[in-house]
């Protein structure tokens, strides 16, 4: 099949490339960087001549709310009026779990609106949503620093190595269009501010952590980003991970 990977070059996307042409697939990266920009609509017509599924794993380059939305709004259109003169049979987006219980945090409430596209693009979907994913636990440390202190909240967070999302997404380019979602997470629940503890361990750097709910991005968030029962498991944990990190 021939896969095209909305924002391909980057974290998430190199990595589905990579699983998808080591599955014999026609894996082609769009990006600005290859030439194709989502918010402008350039490139995206002759990216997806042929191509089979899109896998939409982009990211606005601002988390600030209205800067978000209409980055993700705005691709949708572009995109999925490519989809359809293209005549692409199954659309796969990465999303976030808990997106749609966060009412106060205007980048989520952007997902939210491009989940909504997707759903009523007319075009078949398949919606993964991912918990935090281990990478992004340095940079929320290094943006909470204070001199020594790394100030983070207690927050409950069940963050997932990269690389699993990589592999869902990818499966899920592989199989038919669900029209739904699948969850997954990774497998342990962490306060953030343990989170800390144990990079800081691992990686001792004279820094210490500090329980502060009011510090962070996910300052004062509600409970909600662990997911449920229903998530599906993936298999490395965060220490194991730091270690080969």
């Amino acid at each position: 099949m021939k896969i095209v990977v909305i924002g391909g070059t980057g974290l998430i996307g190199s990595q589905v490339i990579a699983l998808l042409r080591e599955n014999g697939h026609e894996a082609v990266p769009a990006a600005p960087s290859t030439g194709v920009d989502t918010l402008t609509g350039e490139g995206l017509d002759q990216a997806l001549k042929g191509a089979d599924v899109v896998v939409d794993v982009s990211n606005s380059p601002s988390f600030e709310a209205d800067a978000a939305l209409d980055f993700f709004t705005g691709s949708a259109r572009n995109l999925f009026a490519a989809e359809k003169e293209a005549g692409v049979r199954h659309h796969v987006g990465l999303s976030i779990v808990g997106v749609d219980q966060v009412p106060g945090y205007g980048y989520y409430l952007a997902k939210v609106a491009q989940e909504d596209a997707v759903r009523g693009s007319g075009v078949p979907y398949s919606l993964v949503r991912a918990t935090q994913f281990f990478e992004f636990i340095g940079p929320v440390m290094g943006m909470s620093t204070e001199g020594t202190e790394v100030r983070l909240p207690s927050l409950r967070l069940r963050p997932i190595a990269s690389s699993d999302v990589a592999a869902a997404v990818a499966r899920a380019a592989e199989g038919e269009p669900t029209n739904g979602i699948r969850s997954i997470a990774g497998p342990e629940i962490h306060g953030l501010d343990r989170l800390g503890e144990l990079t800081l361990a691992a990686k001792p750097d004279g820094r210490t952590v500090v329980t502060d709910e009011s510090a962070s991005l996910f300052a004062r968030m509600p409970d909600v980003l662990t997911g449920d029962d229903t998530v599906d498991v993936a298999a490395t944990r965060y220490e194991d991970w730091l270690k080969q990190h």
